[in-house]
């Protein structure tokens, strides 16, 4: 067994535990659902959860979710009253992510939208405490300048897949459109002067940016 499979056991067993209803539907992902790596997991979950419980926000904006692993995990840190708004393009995801809202006692804090983003987002009166962008990476610069506006000052963006399995610093895969995408949001968000950054190195990289000025 290779060093990183025993690192990454060793730390999946040094985390709080996966919740019943995060475990069962990770479960059925990967049973029933295309692309099952596309769900953010244990390790992630915790992450965010562990990032939202922080800043405690009010509203949340998720783009892509997929079957709901990691809207249920953001939600745990919502402020009382407070909403998440999660947006996914592909509306056969709709029962399995609310089958396990549901389960979650959750259900009455997340509110489903379906649909392209780049078009949802602006009918999106709301300010958002936090942001998580998973979704489409040619479109991550398009997302980024369309929730920009609708970040305060002090809130928070936390962007997923930034490492790109690597091929961010493979000079070979940087004509792939998706490689693409996510070198130019990496850039966008550096040269930027309004947020300050960092990238997590955890699974494929996520990005975490703090709005400084407008």
């Amino acid at each position: 067994m290779s060093r990183k499979v025993l690192l990454d056991q060793y730390i999946l067993s040094h985390i709080s535990p996966e919740e019943d209803y995060l475990r069962e539907l990770d479960r059925e992902t990967h049973q029933k659902v295309l692309h099952p790596r596309m769900l953010s997991g244990h390790l992630q979950g915790q992450i965010l959860s562990m990032i939202s419980c922080m800043i405690k926000p009010k509203c949340i904006l998720e783009i892509g979710t997929f079957t709901g692993y990691s809207a249920m995990c953001l939600a745990k840190g919502l402020a009382e009253g407070g909403k998440l708004h999660t947006i996914e393009i592909d509306d056969e995801l709709e029962t399995p992510a609310k089958k396990y809202f549901l389960k979650s006692g959750m259900s009455d804090r997340i509110v489903q939208h379906f649909g392209d983003a780049r078009q949802i987002i602006p009918t999106l009166k709301k300010t958002f405490d936090l942001i998580f962008i998973d979704a489409d990476k040619r479109d991550y610069c398009d997302y980024y300048k369309l929730v920009f506006s609708k970040i305060p000052v002090g809130g928070f963006l936390l962007a997923d897949n930034v490492l790109w399995g690597g091929k961010v610093v493979d000079l070979d895969s940087a004509a792939e459109e998706q490689t693409r995408g996510i070198l130019a949001f990496n850039d966008l968000v550096q040269n930027d002067h309004r947020v300050i950054n960092v990238i997590l190195p955890v699974r494929d990289g996520i990005m975490v940016v703090q709005k400084i000025a407008e």
